[in-house]
Parts: C-alpha cells; structure tokens; sequence
C-alpha cells in the first residue's frame, strides 16, 4: 500500500498551523479596563507593567517561544515562497515548483499583462493575478497569433511545390485575373 509523500513545504504548513492554534491572542495591557484602549497588541514598556514583567496571572505578550517552524516561515498558504517581480526578466530564476511570483503594486497595466503571459509561458504561479481588460486582450492576441501560425504552417505543408515553368506563368496569370476585375 502505498501513502502520498508529502512536501516538505507542507508538512511545514501543517507545524505551523498547529503552532499558530495553540498561540494566545495577544492584547494590548489593560484594554479590558479602559474602553479608551483598543484591543490591538502595543508594546508595553512601563517599569511596572506585568505583561512585560511576565507576571503569572496576566495575558502573556508575543516571545520567541511561539514562532513556527523556521522552514514554514515566510512561505504563502499554497505552500510557496514568494518572490517579488517587478519586470518580465525577473520572472527567469523563479523556480516553479517551490517558488511562486507576486507581481509588484507598482507595476502598470501593460506590464502586468506581459509578466502574466510570460509566466503562464514558464508554468509560473502568480499569487496577486488581476485579470484586466488588457491582459485578457493580450491573451486573445496571442492565441490567435499560435493559430495563424498554425494555419500557415498547415497550408504550406498542403500546396505542391511549384515547377519553375509554372512560377514564370504565376505574373501573367495573375495580370489576366486583375483585366477581368477591371471589366467588370
């Protein structure tokens, strides 16, 4: 009987989660006692403060003992590590099967559709894809681009080749179709 291996990266994931289930939420010192504290963790740093004393019996703050594994860290929840691209040339090094690409907020429309066609090209995942009008243009350009070529190539595998007889009469042929236009 044979088991699915498991990756690495997901084995990771898995650690992780169970790490992050069993950390507390953190909250901010004594925002149960003043409605003009939000819940949301700030440092405490008073001389007196418990939580930063790590005082039994109060909320425990964020401390090295909760990180996941070292493996796990930084990696996206599909199980990648995350690479930031700016440009199509930046798309070369990615390695796809342990790496995934996020496209840069500051990169334009025009841009972003040429780094998505050249990563489908390279089986790239892209983590932050945006379909746009222009991305779904430039898709169509190149489909019918592959087809043109496609057909091109198909017709010229069908016409025989010509005999260098019939490439001399090719000229004169075709000025008689063109006087027969003009009459009509």
């Amino acid at each position: 009987m044979t088991e699915k291996k498991i990756s690495p990266s997901q084995k990771a994931l898995k650690v992780r989660a169970r790490a992050k289930a069993k950390k507390p939420k953190f909250v901010r010192a004594e925002s149960w006692r003043y409605a003009r504290f939000s819940l949301s963790w700030r440092k405490p740093r008073g001389l007196d403060n418990k939580i930063r004393r790590k005082i039994l019996g109060w909320p425990p703050g964020p401390s090295m003992g909760y990180k996941g594994p070292k493996i796990a860290r930084y990696l996206h929840p599909s199980g990648y590590r995350e690479v930031m691209v700016n440009n199509v040339a930046d798309l070369l090094p990615i390695d796809p099967s342990t790496q995934a690409a996020r496209i840069s907020h500051t990169v334009g429309k025009r841009k972003r559709a040429d780094i998505i066609a050249k990563a489908k090209e390279l089986n790239v995942k892209i983590l932050n894809i945006k379909i746009t009008a222009e991305t779904e243009e430039k898709e169509a350009e190149e489909e019918a681009d592959a087809e043109v070529a496609e057909e091109k190539v198909k017709k010229e595998e069908k016409k025989p080749k010509k005999t260098k007889k019939e490439e001399k009469k090719a000229p004169k042929a075709k000025a008689k179709a063109k006087k027969e236009k003009k009459k009509q």
